[in-house]
C-alpha cells in the first residue's frame, strides 16, 4: 500500500465541510475590508525567498523543498506567501495601479520542511493580507484589525493582540549593534542554533524557541528603545489608532517575528484555547517597507499579516460553534426498469433548480433504498414508478413530517421549494444548529 509522505495529510469528506466553513468567512471579511484575491505559483525561482524571506531565516536555512527542475533551473516550493505576492506585484507593475493602496489576500498550499506536530505539517494551507503602497500608521492599525476581525467572525473572542516596533532601517541597525555587544559575552550560554544566528543575524536570536526563558534573552535590549524620533512617532500613531479602532492590546517589546524583512510595526495575535496548548500564537505580521525594492522594483511601503488554516482548524476545536447537519433536499426513489431514466432526468431538473438531490445507483430493493435516503438525510422521498408515470404525477413523502402527497410533475419543484421555505429557512429548518434556522 503507497501512504501520504510524512507531515502531509487528507481532508477526508466529513472534515472538508469544516474548511470551507472557514474559507467562506475569509472570503467575506476580507471583502468587507475591501481586499481582493491574488493567486500565484506554487513554486518559484529559489532566489526569490533566498533574497525575500531572507538568507538567515531558519525558513530558507533549514526548511525550503529546492529542486532543480528538468531545464536546469533552481526552484523552491513556496514556504509563505508575501515574497510571491511582491514578485507579481513587481512582475505585473501593480504598483502603478489607480487603486492604491493595493489590498491584497491569498490562500493556498505553502511547503516547509519541518518537524511535523498537530496543527503543523510539511504541506500547510496560509491565509495571508498585504496592503501595499502605503506607508501610513493607520494602514498597520487598519491590517491588526482585519487580522482581528477574522478571528472574531470565526467566534475566536479570548484573544491577545500584541504589537512592537523594529523601526527603521536606522534603528534595526543600531539595536542590532547594542545587542550583539550584551549578547558577547553570554551567547555561548545559548543553544548551537543561536550561537548561528549571533554571527549571521543577532534579532533571529531573540526569536529563539529552545532559550526563549532565558535570563540572557528576556533581559537583553528591546528595541523600542533604539526607535528614531521618526519611527518612534510611526508607533505612536500607530497606538492611537488602534485606540480609536476600539481594539484592546498590549506592547510586547520582545516581539520580533522571525523574517528578515520586517520594519516598524510587527504584531501577533494569540488565542487562549485550550485546543492549541502552550503554543498559542494563531497569526502574526508587520510593516515591510523595504521588500519590494530589495526585490527590484521600486521604493513600495508595504504591511501584511498570515496564518496557518491547520492552526486556525485546530483553534476551532475549543470553540462552540454550531455546525450545521450534512442534509440533502430529495432522495429519487425509482420503481421499475422502465422509471429508472425518467427518475433520472426529474432529478437532474431539480438539481438545475438548486436543490440537492441524489439517486440509488445500486439497484437496492425498497427497504435499502429507504436506509439509503436516511443515511443521506433527505428531506424529501420522490417515489416514481410506472404508475405516477401513466399519470404525470410523482409521490413526495416529506421526511420532517412524514405526510405524503401525489405531485403534478409540472409542479414538482414549485412543491418542494414552497415547503422548504415554509420551514422557515432556505434549508427548510431540517438541522439542528445552524446560523439561518
Amino acid at each position: 500500500m503507497i501512504s501520504k509522505i510524512k507531515g502531509t495529510y487528507d481532508i477526508l469528506p466529513e472534515e472538508s465541510a469544516k474548511w470551507q466553513d472557514v474559507e467562506e468567512t475569509i472570503k467575506n471579511v476580507s471583502k468587507l475590508f475591501n481586499f481582493k484575491e491574488i493567486r500565484t505559483p506554487i513554486f518559484e525561482y529559489s532566489e526569490l525567498f533566498h533574497r525575500g524571506v531572507g538568507e538567515t531565516t531558519d525558513i530558507v536555512k533549514k526548511e525550503t523543498y529546492d529542486f532543480e527542475d528538468r531545464g536546469g533551473r533552481v526552484v523552491t516550493l513556496r514556504p509563505e506567501g508575501t515574497a510571491a505576492v511582491v514578485r507579481s506585484v513587481i512582475e505585473n507593475k501593480l504598483y502603478a495601479s489607480a487603486n492604491q493602496p493595493l489590498k491584497l489576500y491569498y490562500q493556498g498550499p505553502m511547503f516547509r520542511y519541518e518537524r511535523p506536530q498537530k496543527g503543523r505539517y510539511r504541506q500547510f494551507r496560509q491565509f495571508g493580507a498585504e496592503a501595499l503602497g502605503s506607508d501610513s500608521p493607520l494602514i498597520d492599525a487598519e491590517i491588526i484589525n482585519f487580522a482581528s476581525t477574522l478571528l472574531e467572525a470565526l467566534r475566536i473572542n479570548d484573544i491577545t493582540i500584541k504589537v512592537n516596533s523594529l523601526g527603521d532601517a536606522s534603528s534595526k541597525e543600531l539595536y542590532k549593534e547594542k545587542l550583539k555587544e550584551y549578547l558577547e559575552p553570554n551567547i555561548h550560554e545559548l543553544c548551537p542554533d543561536c550561537n548561528r544566528r549571533y554571527k549571521e543575524n543577532p534579532l533571529r536570536v531573540l526569536d529563539c524557541k529552545v532559550d526563549k526563558d532565558s535570563p540572557v534573552l528576556k533581559e537583553a535590549p528591546k528595541p523600542l528603545d533604539f526607535l528614531t524620533e521618526e519611527a518612534k512617532f510611526h508607533f505612536e500613531q500607530v497606538i492611537t489608532a488602534l485606540d480609536s479602532i476600539g481594539l484592546n492590546y498590549v506592547i510586547d517589546k520582545t516581539l520580533v517575528r522571525g523574517l528578515d524583512y520586517y520594519t516598524h510595526t510587527v504584531f501577533e495575535i494569540d488565542a487562549n484555547l485550550e485546543s492549541l496548548g502552550a503554543q498559542s500564537t494563531l497569526l502574526g505580521g508587520g510593516r515591510y517597507n523595504n521588500l519590494v525594492e530589495s526585490l527590484d522594483g521600486p521604493s513600495v511601503p508595504a504591511v501584511g499579516f498570515a496564518f496557518g488554516m491547520e492552526r486556525l482548524l485546530l483553534a476551532l476545536e475549543s470553540v462552540d460553534k454550531p455546525v450545521a447537519e450534512p442534509f440533502i433536499h430529495c432522495f429519487m426513489i425509482a420503481l421499475g426498469v422502465d422509471a429508472q431514466n425518467d427518475a433520472l432526468r426529474i432529478v437532474n431538473q431539480l438539481r438545475h433548480g438548486g436543490l440537492i438531490c441524489d439517486y440509488d445507483f445500486f439497484n437496492k430493493n425498497l427497504k435499502g433504498k429507504f436506509k439509503q435516503a436516511e443515511r443521506l438525510n433527505a428531506m424529501f422521498l420522490l417515489i416514481y414508478g410506472d404508475e405516477e408515470a401513466s399519470k404525470n404525477v410523482i409521490n413526495v413523502k416529506d421526511t420532517r413530517t412524514g405526510e405524503q402527497e401525489e405531485v403534478p410533475l409540472t409542479n414538482l419543484y414549485r412543491y418542494i421549494v414552497g415547503h422548504i421555505n415554509s420551514g422557515g429557512s432556505s434549508c427548510g429548518g431540517n438541522c439542528s444548529s445552524c446560523d439561518e434556522c
